[in-house]
């Protein structure tokens, strides 16, 4: 200790503002007097003793203590060559001495390639280089951790092991990349951390880490030590059968699901069901059911119920208000082995303020926009990705194959997608910064979404991104390569809100308002699009989708029943938020369970087995769902006869060649020898009729069969002469 330089250093470890604290602590090798010998330095605040030992445990060396504070050193026996040391550390009023292992005893963990990959923005598996791995290194178990913020002067992991005090454990730059990393022997799987970061400018402050794999249950927001390496999944012809075909020409028919509030446990506090409870109960309920996928709200880590999961802290982590990332996977494997897709919310635009999360992680705005009008989102009071910097598209690119490789996620629907693609989204003049040429369009953003989708399309073949975009931009299912965007599909927002608003009309009304159901086929194969019916259209005061019909309850359900038939017959995939299908009356409350003792009511359960009985049609007829993006696949029959608001058309399956005729009537009135023109002439079978008794209905129709007649109507040269049921669709099949 007898050096300025090394006098200044300690000053430096003690006040944790050391720059390269692995340069004085641990073992190196120095001269005294002209001779080279080896010196082992630690700090430990409070130590009345240290020893240096070595592996077994036996004593080196006993260590001076050079400081008060806690500074340590030893210099070994001459001849001594390097050697894997534990120091031994005596604690006031702790009985025996504690072996422990020297996390400054280790060299760095992450390689040059690592580093280049993450400065390119081009490390497709970010996650296995930062954040918190438990790991063996020379024999010794511990944590290793990694973490980007070149804008800090100092970082240090702090958690339970060290007192969280962030003069223990600074972690190792590498000055060119802004990472920081440091092996802490001894760290426990599941154990609490932080990261302390020291800016240029001001105090330190506490982070949760970007990467976590998992965090304490909300108020509380530590991270915490998750080991991903034990799951074994059970899902290996589930993963095989997905790359082999391409779900554009598959059946989908998506429940959208909010894990809080779907099913909760009254007896307990009205909790909602854990990860592995919903393993059974969703599972069944939903393979009952006969959807083919389920699509979860952001599962991601978050702090405000409310959101529902919209505003993520944890990208890496799914929530544990119901269990931890092992339970999450069962529940995933649960639904593969029953032959049922898992989609999941994903929101790469924006992320929240708050303090502990990613918001001026490093002291500078490291994943935002310094700019407020880049940065900020100013109708939700979040803060928006810097996408055009190369370690922020890296983050969220390796955070989508996250999901979808430790996880088994079958797709990722990307949320807010208008929101990324506009400079001056939600933005008035002066408020928004123009692009490179003067334009709107942020370019950033559009280059990342195409390096996003190409990626996704190479590492994961079968997997789909599905955009939330609500814009009429062009080519959003477009190849990249070609123009495009480079998603799967695209949620079809226009076809929604005039279909809802269609339905919303008294019956006596609709005639003047068929446009509003027949426009979407101006349109409907620009695009390889998503029919949604979401959970955005059932909250804020917007009331259910039973409420949103007209008439009285018995109405409300036939208009549920046929808004549902309509939809499953109209080209595109299907996705219905949880409740729909029990025509549940209230609007959705992500604070309780949804109603599922209307189900006693003939009305809900009625709507529930048409539910039931759509989804198996849908999935045994491939006219529902072999051409859903080919103009071939769809034909008009008459979509004229506005005074009696009847409508009537043909779904085409490509191959199968099978046809499916469907016929609505949008008034509470029957028709009776209502001709409606035939694709061909032969007995028609009435496969599915909303009207039917043990759906709720009035049981109007046509004993099951009706037979073509010599008669021209609609352009064809044979006819069916059709009883149509009030507020009823009816789907008939031709008798081969």
């Amino acid at each position: 200790m007898a050096s300025a330089t090394l006098f200044h250093d300690v000053q430096q470890i003690l006040t944790a503002e050391h720059p390269d604290p692995f340069r004085v602590l641990g073992m190196h090798t120095v001269s005294l007097g002209g001779e080279l010998r080896l010196v082992v330095r630690t700090f430990q605040p409070g130590a009345t003793a240290v020893s240096v030992t070595d592996e077994e445990g036996a004593e080196v060396a006993v260590m001076e203590c050079g400081h008060e504070a806690g500074f340590f050193e030893a210099i070994l026996p001459r001849g001594t060559s390097a050697f894997p040391y534990q120091l031994q550390v005596t604690w006031p009023e702790a009985g025996e001495p504690a072996l422990m292992g020297d996390a400054f005893a280790f060299g760095p963990q992450i390689g040059e390639f690592d580093l280049y990959l993450m400065a390119e923005g081009t490390h497709l598996r970010l996650w296995d280089v930062l954040g918190a791995h438990p790991m063996t290194i020379d024999g010794v178990q511990g944590v290793h951790f990694g973490v980007w913020a070149p804008g800090a002067r100092r970082v240090s992991v702090v958690g339970e092991f060290n007192l969280w005090d962030g003069r223990r454990h600074p972690m190792r730059l590498h000055p060119a990349q802004g990472v920081w990393e440091i092996f802490i022997p001894g760290v426990q799987d599941e154990s609490l951390y932080r990261y302390e970061i020291l800016p240029h400018q001001g105090s330190a402050f506490l982070k949760s880490d970007p990467l976590a794999f998992t965090a304490e249950v909300r108020p509380a927001t530590a991270s915490k030590v998750a080991d991903l390496t034990k799951y074994e999944w059970n899902d290996a012809e589930w993963m095989r059968s997905r790359q082999e075909g391409d779900w554009c020409n598959r059946p989908m028919s998506i429940y959208e699901v909010h894990p809080g509030s779907w099913k909760r446990v009254p007896g307990e506090d009205d909790r909602p069901l854990t990860w592995r409870e919903m393993a059974v109960d969703l599972v069944d309920y939903v393979a009952d059911m006969g959807f083919t996928h389920v699509e979860f709200l952001p599962v991601m880590e978050h702090p405000y119920d409310p959101s529902w999961g919209y505003q993520v802290t944890g990208y890496f982590a799914p929530t544990s208000r119901f269990g931890g990332p092992d339970d999450f996977r069962y529940l995933v494997d649960a639904l593969h082995q029953r032959g049922i897709g898992v989609i999941l919310d994903w929101v790469p635009a924006h992320f929240p303020k708050d303090a502990f999360a990613l918001r001026r992680f490093d002291g500078s705005a490291l994943y935002e926009h310094a700019d407020p009008r880049q940065g900020e989102h100013p109708e939700w009071g979040t803060l928006i990705f810097n996408f055009g910097r190369n370690e922020v598209r890296n983050f969220l690119i390796s955070n989508a194959l996250f999901w979808l490789d430790e996880y088994h996620a079958d797709g990722l629907r990307v949320d807010a997608v208008a929101s990324m693609l506009y400079l001056d989204y939600s933005r008035g003049p002066g408020q928004w910064v123009p692009n490179q040429y003067g334009g709107r369009e942020n370019l950033e953003a559009v280059a990342f979404l195409q390096q996003l989708n190409t990626t996704v399309r190479d590492r994961h073949p079968g997997a789909l991104m599905i955009a939330e975009e609500s814009t009429a931009w062009p080519g959003v299912t477009q190849l990249a390569h070609l123009g495009g965007l480079g998603f799967h599909l695209k949620w079809n927002m226009g076809w929604m809100h005039d279909n809802l608003s269609f339905m919303s009309e008294q019956a006596i009304h609709r005639k003047y308002h068929f446009n509003l159901l027949t426009f979407s086929l101006m349109y409907a194969f620009s695009e390889k699009y998503v029919l949604p019916l979401s959970h955005d259209e059932v909250v804020h005061l917007k009331g259910s989708l039973m409420g949103k019909m007209p008439g009285d309850a018995w109405q409300k359900a036939a208009n549920l029943r046929l808004m549902l038939g309509m939809m499953w017959g109209h080209p595109g995939k299907k996705l219905l938020f949880m409740g729909g299908e029990i025509g549940q009356w209230g609007e959705w409350n992500e604070n309780r369970s949804l109603d599922w003792h209307l189900l006693a009511d003939p009305l809900n359960a009625g709507v529930q087995r048409w539910m039931r009985d759509l989804n198996a049609l849908y999935k045994r007829e491939p006219a529902f769902w072999e051409t859903d993006f080919s103009h071939e696949g769809f034909e008009w029959v008459d979509f004229r006869d506005v005074e009696q608001s009847v409508l009537s058309f043909v779904r085409r399956g490509g191959e199968s060649g099978h046809e499916l005729l469907f016929v609505c009537n949008f008034t509470p009135v029957p028709r009776y020898a209502y001709h409606v023109g035939a694709p061909s002439a032969g007995r028609w079978r009435e496969v599915l009729n909303s009207d039917a008794e043990p759906y709720g209905g009035s049981n109007v129709g046509n004993g099951g069969v009706t037979e073509t007649v010599p008669l021209a109507v609609h352009g064809r040269e044979q006819a069916l002469p059709l009883t149509l049921p009030p507020l009823g669709i009816l789907i008939l099949q031709r008798e081969d």
